[in-house]
């Protein structure tokens, strides 16, 4: 009996470790209080942070975020943009040549002048009452701590900061000319860098994405009265602030004063964002047993238009969030909000700043809820993980939408024309990720996925890779193990993995076990060299009423292949040839059409032969990978078609 007991316990033992990866996670609680003075663009701050080491490591040192320095002259963001400025990426169609600017930044932060800079200083800094001493290297404020860290204990550090909004450059910002919003506030605070297990991440604020530390925020921002807020977070002063927040049929009743104190709780998020204006438009959805949908928007040339799609985009999350919660995770804050603002679009806990209201921008910031917010990946190593996911992922909610929007208003003129705007609602191998994709692997620029974010040599490939090569990673996943098991991957991924902070290693053994097939290599191809895919009818031939056929791998990235024949009567099937180090095979996807299952292709060998039962003159059409989501470079040479 005894024994018996044991063995069941360590096979629950088992099933929980599946279930919940072992990865310490670092926690902060911020509690923040912020002055902020409209007339200078400048604000003061205090402080108060409770900092849980729940690592097996004493710390010595800690690191703050100071971002706004980046936007000064000669900063390593202002430098990284003008040199990268210089570099040629050919002519365009009209014989222009291309440089490879960022064109939000590009020479811009050189020409600010001292009141157009943005700066973060810290003016105090203790951990537990005691005076702690720091260095300031300019995004990065490094402090070597009195008494470490012990493992599994909690210190304080309480901070006195002050800082300088800078024109808006690139994410946060004030007086967008392109949208009037006057305050898009990210990355706005001295913020605790993250250490996990490869240590300390203080990333200077070169370029590129964010890392942070989950944790509760308590965050309370005194503006002048007349400024609407959005952002982050829960307002719990809702019936004291209004501007549509406050309960319906609620009489507000505001503090007397010049200033508002807009006061905000966040539980479980790794950053805070706020935007302000006195001029925002505030929409507001509540979806049943759902999230609160707010959407702020400035409409600064009264422009019934913009009234038109800002409502839209309303509504249209409404009717996507099912859609995304059955296939990608329960979203699990009480609401989000979709806010004019930045410099493009850019996603944060709760919210997202927009130039724009794009569909295709809201889905995808909406999706890094997910990949960015929930996952939190480290976007600076594994970029791919989120922007090409995302991008994935938005390509799936935007079908799903005009779908759904195409049945209920089949004869409306208008939507038609909205519909034809949005270039994401295609099949994803139809879209523009596979496109751009090929186009990156033709221009000779392209780097490896594991390419730190802020060191790849031009922004050109930098954005290709992550995005669009990232978004391949995913459909083609679904061409090498089934759609319907990369669909269940996902949602695996999502359970196991939230608040956890995965790297690519994890998602893979996610991948694994639910497939039940080996898949290192796809990582080792795919994510960690350039090599490409290229696979081709070689020949045909008769022997004995039967036909052999030879294809060829041309390119250096093995893959299994799906071969469709169609015959004279009309009908079809499937050749699965599976790679060796699978080890297993994908489940049949299309269950119209026979599949016959080959032998394994084992990749040293550059051409596979296999047999069917009908004469050559019995074949109309042999086609690799008709479904066409295998990213082959050279696609001509899949098709033959015979013309008896």
């Amino acid at each position: 009996m005894k024994k018996a007991f044991c063995v069941c316990l360590f096979a629950i033992c088992s099933l929980l470790s599946f279930a919940q990866p072992d990865r310490w996670q670092q926690r902060v609680k911020y509690l923040m209080d912020v002055k902020m003075d409209v007339s200078t663009n400048r604000f003061t701050g205090k402080q108060k942070l409770e900092y849980t080491n729940n690592s097996t490591d004493t710390l010595y040192k800690v690191f703050y975020h100071l971002y706004w320095n980046a936007f000064q002259p000669n900063s390593m963001m202002d430098n990284r943009s003008r040199e990268l400025g210089k570099n040629s990426l050919g002519k365009s169609r009209k014989g222009e040549d291309q440089l490879d600017w960022d064109g939000r930044v590009r020479d811009r932060i050189l020409n600010l002048k001292p009141d157009e800079i943005g700066y973060q200083k810290v003016l105090s800094l203790k951990m537990n009452g005691i005076t702690q001493p720091y260095k300031e290297e300019e995004t990065i404020l490094e402090v070597n701590l009195t008494k470490p860290i012990l493992p599994k204990a909690t210190a304080v550090f309480e901070m006195e900061f002050e800082a300088q909004v800078p024109l808006q450059v690139r994410r946060s910002g004030r007086d967008n000319p392109q949208t009037g919003v006057r305050y898009s506030m990210s990355q706005w605070y001295p913020k605790m860098c993250e250490y996990d297990y490869e240590g300390w991440h203080p990333t200077p604020y070169v370029a590129r994405e964010f890392y942070g530390i989950w944790g509760d925020y308590d965050v309370t921002i005194s503006i002048d009265k007349n400024y609407m807020i959005g952002g982050t977070g829960y307002l719990q002063n809702a019936n004291q602030i209004g501007f549509g927040y406050e309960t319906p049929g609620t009489k507000v009743i505001r503090p007397a004063g010049d200033l508002l104190s807009w006061h905000f709780v966040a539980p479980n998020v790794h950053d805070f964002m706020w935007a302000a204006d006195p001029e925002y438009k505030h929409l507001v959805r509540n979806i049943p047993n759902g999230p609160a949908i707010n959407v702020l928007y400035k409409n600064k040339n009264n422009d019934p238009a913009q009234d038109t799609l800002w409502t839209q985009l309303a509504d249209a999350a409404v009717i996507v969030l099912p859609f995304i919660e059955k296939n990608f995770g329960k979203y699990p804050y009480k609401q989000y909000s979709f806010i004019h603002g930045g410099d493009g679009g850019m996603e944060y806990p709760m919210g997202t700043l927009l130039v724009g209201p794009s569909l295709g921008g809201a889905f995808h910031e909406w999706m890094h809820s997910w990949y960015q917010g929930m996952l939190g990946t480290n976007e600076s190593m594994y970029a791919w993980m989120d922007e090409g996911f995302t991008t994935y992922s938005e390509a799936l909610v935007s079908s799903y939408y005009h779908n759904y929007m195409a049945k209920k208003y089949p004869n409306n003129a208008g939507y038609q024309q909205i519909v034809e705007k949005e270039n994401s609602q295609l099949p994803l191998h139809e879209s523009g990720s596979y496109s751009s994709y090929f186009y990156l692997v033709k221009s000779g620029l392209e780097e490896p996925l594991t390419t730190h974010a802020d060191h790849f040599n031009t922004n050109f490939a930098y954005s290709l890779a992550s995005y669009s090569k990232g978004a391949v990673f995913l459909e083609q996943l679904g061409y090498v193990v089934g759609a319907d098991v990369r669909d269940k991957i996902l949602l695996e991924y999502y359970k196991q993995w939230r608040f956890k902070h995965p790297n690519a290693s994890d998602f893979f053994r996610i991948a694994e076990k639910t497939s039940g097939l080996k898949l290192d290599w796809y990582k080792e191809y795919w994510v960690n060299t350039t090599k490409t895919i290229d696979y081709a009818i070689d020949s045909l031939w008769e022997e004995d009423g039967k036909t052999k056929i030879r294809v060829k791998s041309i390119g250096k990235m093995p893959m299994p292949l799906d071969v469709q024949l169609e015959y004279k009567d009309g009908s079809k099937e499937i050749a699965y040839i599976p790679q060796y180090f699978m080890f297993g095979e994908k489940p049949i996807e299309d269950k119209s059409i026979p599949r016959t299952s080959f032998e394994p292709w084992k990749w040293t060998s550059p051409t596979y032969t296999f047999e069917i039962g009908h004469k050559l003159t019995d074949i109309k059409i042999v086609e690799i990978d008709p479904t066409q989501r295998m990213a082959d470079v050279d696609r001509k040479n899949n098709k033959l078609e015979l013309k008896w």
